[in-house]
């Protein structure tokens, strides 16, 4: 789901990575045993198909146009267990008008202080999406800051803010610090989340797309 739509105050950015995004996800649903559909606006998709399961992968910004009835199969069939959620990049960017959205991806986004090279800290290596990174991971990306982190959500990887510039414009220190990757369960449903994937470069990476990979396996339990 690469859905580019306004924000309320004006117009958002289009990433340009979103073809090579849809492509190298789609290989990896294939891979996982899945039928990729590779949707570009959602109000082709009838809701019929979210109610019916699978893995939503959504790779959004903006205001979503979701209706009602797409709505509520999405929160329906992820509660159930019917339906898991994986979140890429700046699908915590979108949505600002439907409140239940942040329990589906986890945290809304509030801004990019950083775009750099930084090493993430791996929280969890024993996850299948952060197991193949060790400890540490050297990466270049854009480092977001996060608002409403679901307080259940079990952080993967994060970043270190002793090794970014806290005097850049916008930087800020939340308390639950600047988290990169998330899981969580909502109801019998489960949801990955990576921030990461701004540059075509990370499509290109076996490392990355690993990352990825991994937070499908998981979701798919």
């Amino acid at each position: 789901m690469t859905h580019v739509a306004p924000y309320r105050a004006g117009p958002a950015g289009v990433h340009g990575v979103l073809g090579q995004a849809t492509t190298a996800l789609a290989e990896l649903g294939t891979m996982s045993g899945l039928e990729p559909l590779s949707v570009r606006d959602v109000t082709s998709l009838p809701a019929s198909d979210l109610a019916g399961g699978g893995v939503l992968c959504l790779f959004t910004i903006g205001e979503t146009p979701w209706s009602e009835s797409q709505r509520s199969a999405i929160i329906d069939s992820l509660r159930t267990g019917r339906l898991g959620v994986v979140g890429v990049h700046s699908a915590t960017d979108s949505c600002e008008d439907w409140t239940e959205y942040a329990e589906i991806v986890g945290a809304r986004f509030d801004g990019h202080p950083w775009t750099t090279e930084f090493v993430a800290e791996v929280v969890d290596v024993s996850h299948p999406a952060t197991a193949h990174l060790g400890k540490q991971w050297r990466w270049k990306d854009e480092v977001y800051v996060f608002r409403d982190l679901r307080p259940e959500a079990t952080v993967l990887l994060r970043a270190s803010p002793d090794l970014l510039d806290m005097t850049a414009p916008g930087a800020r220190l939340p308390e639950w610090g600047l988290p990169l990757a998330w899981s969580f369960t909502e109801g019998l449903g489960r949801v990955f989340y990576s921030a990461l994937g701004h540059f075509p470069h990370a499509w290109e990476s076996p490392v990355f797309l690993r990352h990825i990979a991994g937070g499908l396996s998981w979701v798919l339990g």
